[in-house]
């Protein structure tokens, strides 16, 4: 335990020592709760969605500084997000905006290290798998700062997936691991880390199970003249797909053939690449598509519980189809939520033409899901193993 103190001193000293080093050694009597300070780091839609409900869980235990990157800065992709979800604005804004991986996630960590320096935490919480988590994960470490990383272990077991790369990172300097079902559980355990680890569910069923008890509106549905569970929505964002003009071409002609209506929020990348290839105004003009700007988490809610099929290259919307109980078509050849897949609501169909519409057709799951993402209690489980790793905190990088 000294070692632990010594290893922390070198970065919090020599203004004063943390309040954690005050309490090495000695236990706070009961009447008197010390407040532990947590730095998270966000910095797009998904970890919007989940520092949501675990803040609200955090914060009644710990003093929380919110760092958004910026790595998604628009309204659509950002700020509606903190206005529906009741966050508080971040105390720090990094605005680091777009760019290569290198590029993004090298401005995210020079920055993200100049507010650990400041803020002088005891922990590091982190979401999920993003370049932000790469950057904080990495500046966090070389400080010798305890990392807690929610939404731990799911895994593609491919190199070609950038977010494959952050997560495997972020795992391994993880003090405290988050894993949303068992499968996430055995993979880090088949890569040999097994201390730190909880079965703690999925965050994103718990503000799933929240906002639709009280947020349900179908006025959307007014607006686009679609009727509920007769229209197909569908979500592309992902580089593997946009970039590639073979695989944006046969996802879309997929959706050009569709029988049905088709409704798309297009993420900004998507809409750059269609017109890149020559596309965009061919799938806007097509009577059956619906184009829309992102949506805010309660509109998407909506729009995914009236939805007769998702089909989507996102990991968190194919949650959140499972969520809602819609059939998924996930549109790569594999993905990092196989649970939804062997409980038959999920299929991977690539970004092939045939398969897409063979599945729009064909695929119709009735029976009744398991609970393979917890019971929605999952930011509970976070906050007290945080405060509970804080109270004892273990030697870390020794």
């Amino acid at each position: 335990m000294q070692h632990h103190v010594s290893m922390l001193e070198r970065w919090l000293a020599p203004v004063q020592p943390s309040p954690i080093l005050r309490r090495l050694g000695s236990s706070p009597s009961p009447e008197h709760e010390i407040m532990y300070k947590v730095v998270t780091v966000i910095g797009a839609r998904p970890q919007f969605v989940k520092a949501a409900v675990v803040s609200r869980a955090l914060r009644s235990r710990c003093e929380e500084i919110v760092v958004h990157t910026g790595q998604h800065y628009d309204h659509g992709l950002s700020g509606v997000f903190f206005e529906q979800l009741g966050m508080s604005e971040p105390n720090h804004n990094l605005a680091v905006g777009s760019g290569s991986h290198a590029q993004q996630t090298a401005d995210a960590l020079v920055r993200i290290e100049q507010v650990l320096e400041s803020e002088r935490p005891d922990m590091l919480l982190i979401y999920g798998d993003t370049n932000s988590t790469l950057a904080a994960a990495l500046a966090a470490v070389k400080l010798c700062l305890p990392i807690a990383h929610v939404e731990a272990g799911p895994r593609l077991y491919s190199w070609q997936e950038p977010e494959e790369v952050n997560r495997i990172v972020a795992d391994r300097f993880a003090a405290l691991l988050f894993c949303a079902t068992r499968t996430d559980v055995a993979n880090l355990e088949r890569e040999g880390i097994r201390d730190g680890v909880f079965l703690s569910g999925d965050v994103m069923l718990d503000l799933f199970m929240t906002m639709r008890e009280s947020n349900r509106d179908t006025s959307i549905l007014d607006r686009l003249d679609v009727t509920p569970g007769e229209y197909l929505l569908a979500t592309v964002h992902r580089a593997r797909n946009t970039d590639s003009d073979e695989r944006i071409k046969s996802i879309f002609d997929a959706f050009l053939q569709a029988e049905e209506p088709v409704v798309l929020p297009l993420h900004p990348r998507t809409a750059k690449n269609l017109e890149r290839v020559g596309w965009y105004d061919r799938v806007a003009s097509a009577p059956h598509i619906h184009l829309l700007e992102p949506q805010g988490y309660v509109e998407f809610m909506n729009l995914q519980l009236d939805a007769r099929m998702i089909i989507t290259d996102s990991g968190g919307v194919c949650r959140e189809a499972y969520f809602a109980g819609r059939p998924c078509l996930t549109l790569f050849p594999f993905t990092a939520w196989p649970e939804t897949v062997e409980d038959g609501w999920n299929i991977c169909v690539d970004a092939d033409t045939e398969k897409i519409l063979s599945a729009i057709r064909d695929f119709a799951p009735s029976h009744q899901q398991k609970n393979v993402f917890g019971d929605g209690h999952a930011s509970e489980t976070i906050a007290d193993a945080i405060v509970s790793y804080l109270d004892d905190p273990r030697p870390l990088y020794a």
